[in-house]
């Protein structure tokens, strides 16, 4: 790796940075980020960055201040004359927030995505964004990961002979197509609708003949208040389902979503470290995204294609 390459960390989640540090062999840029008194946050990069390619690694997760260190780390590095800065975001946070559903709504995702380019990123490297045309809202290069090859890595050592991947919701049905196209098992899809903001009733279940005395897998992209897998599984159940497996790339785990899970229908819940664990589980299963995220940013720093990693 070259050295003209400088990888710093917010505090969001400085277990999975010094993660992809370790694969690239690199140590973690030395940053200040401090309080003051009142509450207002400082930063500051104690490295020289002058003509060096920064990688910035911070998840935006909403409730904290995760986004303004994003945007001074970002600043910083551009006034002290990086040559490009690159904020990795494995969890990109309000992308919920899509598009204007209902009237007087702000589209934060937009919002963020203009905040992040005006503090003066060149590129975002993020990882299973909630709606793939999110990386239009950027007018800066986006490279998207998935976070399928580390789950199908894992799944595969299953015996799959009686397995079905279950899509939670239409929207899903993309992702969980790919999952099912790959591991060589049928598909389900259930068929939902969301009365208010967190709350999910199930409505039907397509291609019930593939769930009747199988082991399901359900796919999706995040979980926050559990409220989609566990009547998701409570609906499997009732048609037969055996065991229920789930697995999401961002653990969002808001209130008591893991103590929820845990006395839920579901055996075994697979996730990965885009966010940090908020504590252990005997149902939860975590796996590193570390290693592709710096195959990534290796890739980028070397001007190569790094298409291969973001392709189903």
């Amino acid at each position: 790796m070259s050295e003209n390459m400088v990888l710093f960390s917010g505090t969001a989640h400085p277990d999975l940075a010094q993660g992809i540090a370790d694969h690239l062999g690199v140590p973690l840029g030395q940053v200040e980020i401090s309080r003051f008194s009142d509450g207002e946050t400082f930063v500051g990069l104690n490295e020289n960055v002058r003509g060096v390619d920064v990688f910035i690694i911070q998840p935006t997760s909403p409730g904290q201040d995760s986004l303004m260190q994003l945007f001074m780390l970002v600043d910083a590095a551009t006034r002290a004359s990086a040559s490009r800065v690159t904020a990795v975001i494995p969890y990109y946070g309000y992308a919920r927030q899509d598009r204007k559903d209902q009237p007087r709504v702000s589209i934060a995702a937009k919002l963020v995505a203009n905040l992040i380019t005006t503090a003066g990123t060149d590129r975002v490297l993020a990882m299973d964004l909630h709606a793939a045309q999110i990386q239009g809202f950027f007018d800066i290069p986006v490279d998207h990961l998935y976070a399928m090859p580390v789950f199908l890595d894992f799944f595969s050592e299953l015996d799959l002979s009686a397995f079905t991947v279950v899509a939670p919701d239409l929207g899903s049905v993309k992702m969980a197509r790919a999952y099912a196209g790959r591991l060589g098992v049928p598909l389900a899809i259930i068929e939902k609708r969301r009365p208010t903001k967190n709350k999910t009733e199930v409505m039907n279940v397509i291609g019930i003949s593939e769930v009747e005395n199988r082991n399901l897998l359900i796919i999706d992209d995040m979980i926050d208040t559990g409220n989609t897998l566990i009547r998701s599984a409570d609906a499997l159940k009732e048609v037969g389902a055996k065991d229920i497996y789930a697995c999401a790339t961002h653990p969002v785990l808001s209130g008591d979503a893991l103590d929820r899970l845990e006395d839920s229908a579901i055996s075994r819940v697979v996730v990965t470290d885009t966010l940090p664990a908020a504590r252990k589980s005997k149902k939860l299963k975590v796996l590193s995204v570390a290693g592709l995220f710096a195959e990534a940013i290796q890739r980028i720093h070397r001007s190569e294609s790094i298409s291969s990693l973001f392709e189903f």
